[in-house]
This record gives structure tokens, C-alpha cells and sequence, in this order.
């Protein structure tokens, strides 16, 4: 039961990133985890999302071996394995190949925190990896994606920074929840859009300050949050 409910969430964000505009032809995928059964959830590798159903979904083991599901898994399937086992709290990853965050990554820049709305969601600038090595591109390259990923995350909390630029490639983001994980994936792309409008407008700035950045991103993150109402899920992790 628990693995047909996370099928149908992880058919629904798959949906829901084409609805938001994030993706064009194929280029994308949302997957999920169950941790306390070890499986994880993702779109099948290049099936339209029209023709997709919740049995299309597949289910892997934690190594990527296929538990249930007749078609094959999400080529970007070892990155977010790889992420689910380095960031614990994480409960979905969505990867795009959306257009201004793909920029970003193609140019090699991290998207600077030029505004609040940056801010309310991204705790500093959204990083962008180092280009991945001649050896680590060959069998082992989704793999490597997310090992890639993982190191520049050195030093940088990946639950409130929720989202990164793979260097010449495209945006990976994640979050407590799939929808989370969708949230994010539409903030980036917003946040990514505004910053390059701001340095057509002004070139590159410093951006805002600290104690605004702080200030913004505290009221929506964490036990000490102001915006919007509280649910059942956040009282049950801050009792």
C-alpha cells in the first residue's frame, strides 16, 4: 500500500513539473524514497508524461536494483541515489533541464542572492559544482554526478540550501517531501530568471545583506518560522 501511494505522489510531481513549465520533451524526472523500507520511486527513462500511470513508476532498492516495474528507471537514476544516502533528511529530488537555471549552470555561475524572494527559500547563493573530470565521465557518470554534488556540499546545508547547478548540465533541487522537492525546483527556476534580469538591469551586485537574507529565510524556515500556518507534520517535529 505504502509503495502504490508513493508511485501515485511520484506520478503527480512528474506531472506537476510539466504543468509548471520546467520541462521540455523528456527532460526530467521526479523520484521519492521510502526510507524505513529501503525502495525509492522514479519516472521511467524517456516515457512522455502523458503516457505515464502509477504502475509506469519504478521501484528500486537502495543499490538501484529494480524491486517492482517493467520499464527502466530514470537514467539519472544513481544521482539521486546517491543523494538520498548522503542527505538523510531528504524525501524527494527532481531534476530539470529547466531554461534559466540551465542557464546558469551551462554559463558555470552560482545564482547570487540579489533579493528576498531569493532569500525566502535559498539560505545564499544557489552553488554550481565543479565540471566533473575526464575519468569521472564513463560508466560511472550519473554516479559521479551526485558524488560531484556531494562535494560542494562540503561545508553548506543542503536543507536550506535545497537545490544545485551541475556545472555544463542542468538543476537537481530536493526537500523534506516530493512537493517540497517540486517547490523548490519552481523557485529556482523563478529565482534564476529574476537574477539575470537583475544583472541585465544593474550587472552583478553585491546582493542583499546578510541580516536580510537571514531575516527572510528565518521567517519561513525552522522552529522560530512566522509565514503561513502550521501543520500537523511541523508540530509533530518540533514537540
Amino acid at each position: 500500500m505504502l509503495v502504490q501511494q508513493l508511485r501515485s505522489e511520484v506520478l503527480r510531481a512528474n506531472q506537476e513539473i510539466v504543468r509548471q513549465g520546467l520541462v521540455v520533451s523528456t527532460f526530467g524526472n521526479v523520484s521519492g524514497i521510502a526510507r524505513e523500507h529501503g525502495l525509492v520511486v522514479i519516472k521511467p527513462s524517456g516515457v512522455a508524461y502523458d503516457a505515464l500511470t502509477p504502475e509506469a513508476m519504478v521501484v528500486t532498492d537502495m543499490e538501484g536494483k529494480i524491486v517492482e516495474g517493467k520499464l527502466k528507471p530514470s537514467s539519472d537514476l544513481a544521482t539521486h541515489l546517491l543523494l538520498y544516502r548522503k542527505f538523510q533528511l531528504i524525501g524527494g529530488v527532481v531534476h530539470t533541464h529547466s531554461e534559466y537555471a540551465t542557464a546558469w549552470a551551462q554559463a558555470r555561475k552560482p545564482i547570487p542572492c540579489y533579493g528576498t524572494t531569493h532569500a525566502d527559500y535559498f539560505h545564499g547563493p544557489i552553488p554550481v559544482t565543479e565540471m566533473l573530470r575526464a575519468d569521472e565521465v564513463g560508466e560511472e557518470y550519473v554516479h559521479n554526478t551526485g558524488e560531484v554534488i556531494v562535494r560542494c556540499f562540503q561545508g553548506l546545508d543542503p536543507m536550506s540550501i535545497p537545490g544545485v547547478l551541475v556545472a555544463g548540465h542542468a538543476p537537481f533541487c530536493w526537500g523534506r517531501t516530493i512537493d517540497d522537492a517540486v517547490h523548490h525546483a519552481v523557485a529556482l527556476e523563478y529565482v534564476a530568471r529574476l537574477a539575470l534580469h537583475t544583472e541585465m538591469l544593474a550587472g552583478p551586485t553585491t546582493g542583499i545583506p546578510q541580516h536580510l537574507m537571514d531575516r527572510h529565510h528565518t521567517r519561513k524556515h525552522g522552529t522560530n518560522a512566522t509565514y503561513g500556518q502550521v501543520s500537523e507534520n511541523d508540530r509533530e517535529r518540533e514537540a
